[in-house]
């Protein structure tokens, strides 16, 4: 391939067409794995796994092809197709949120052998334009902090970040021991409620509200919402760090029903880092029939604590907004 880099000019597309879902599902599959594989963790494999077996299900795939607008499989969006193969690509997810209509654009891809030619902003700005005829009130992605190339990109296209969030994972292992001190871990009591709430809120934004599969009214005591969790079989586990009966952090466990589940910790500002540490590995000693255990924080925030607890960082993305 060439080295010389033609940029794509803003009305020139004679390669951009609109994804066809009946037919380019497994050649976009195919080509993200292809430019995310060294990045993509499990939940990103399952995705794939989940795009590929839709583009095989032919009941799947004329429905898909009227409800573009109601999915979460990226179902819309553009494709770059050249020299008989799709070599680029952009999706837009719709979203509802408090009754306004989100789009997610994700899965920008270009091909390795395609790249430094504007193929990139020429689909994403396909799909903005796409977002705003379809009347959004908010236009989001999300890109990695190593990516600056794609970053200065969306910030020359008007996106503007929000949030910067790490995800952690570690895997259980019941051979851990406590780490001692005295710091105790207890059930989540009633009367820790009203300053657990406050501190998730801080930690997870309204602002992301919108893209999280679960509510903080979730974690709320009572007989009423524990009723509820009981009939939609739902199981949470909650902890809390407590140091003579001072309240110092909290952490939920919340099933998401994959090989990877999920854990919401609440510190506040000037909390002891020792708490979380302890905290976090509180269920890699007592869940150990799942394999990995995963955790999304502020970046920077408490990253020596969460690390004592043996996560590891697994990624860092920026959540941008227009």
């Amino acid at each position: 391939m060439s080295s010389i880099t033609i940029p794509v000019k803003a009305n020139d597309h004679p390669h951009l067409r609109p994804l066809n879902v009946l037919r380019d599902l497994s050649a976009v599959a195919d080509l993200i794995e292809v430019c995310f594989s060294p990045t993509m963790d499990n939940e990103g494999q399952r995705y794939l796994s989940d795009m590929r077996r839709a583009s095989r299900d032919d009941s799947f795939l004329r429905w898909a092809s009227r409800m573009t607008e109601t999915a979460s499989l990226p179902l819309m969006g553009y494709v770059w197709e050249q020299d008989g193969q799709i070599i680029g690509n952009a999706s837009l997810i719709p979203f509802r949120d408090r009754g306004k209509r989100i789009f997610l654009i994700a899965n920008v891809a270009t091909h390795p052998d395609y790249r430094r030619r504007g193929i990139g902003r020429a689909l994403t700005e396909r799909v903005m334009k796409l977002a705003r005829d379809k009347k959004a009130s908010a236009i989001w992605l999300h890109v990695r902090d190593d990516n600056p190339g794609a970053i200065k990109l969306y910030e020359e296209l008007g996106f503007q970040e929000i949030a910067r969030r790490t995800t952690w994972q570690a895997d259980p292992d019941s051979r851990l021991s406590h780490p001692g001190g005295d710091i105790q871990i207890v059930p989540r009591f009633l009367h820790f409620w009203p300053q657990q709430q406050e501190w998730l809120r801080r930690l997870y934004p309204d602002a992301l509200s919108w893209y999280h599969l679960w509510n903080i009214t979730a974690l709320r005591p009572g007989l009423l919402n524990w009723l509820y969790l009981l009939f939609v079989d739902f199981n949470i586990k909650q902890w809390a760090a407590v140091r003579n009966d001072q309240l110092l952090a909290t952490l939920a466990w919340m099933p998401q029903g994959g090989r990877s589940e999920s854990l919401y910790a609440a510190t506040g500002i000037e909390s002891d880092p020792g708490a979380l540490t302890s905290l976090l590995i509180h269920p890699r000693r007592t869940i150990s029939y799942y394999s990995q255990l995963t955790r999304e924080y502020p970046a920077s925030e408490l990253t020596e604590a969460i690390s004592a607890a043996g996560f590891k960082p697994r990624r860092t993305l920026l959540w941008m907004r227009v």
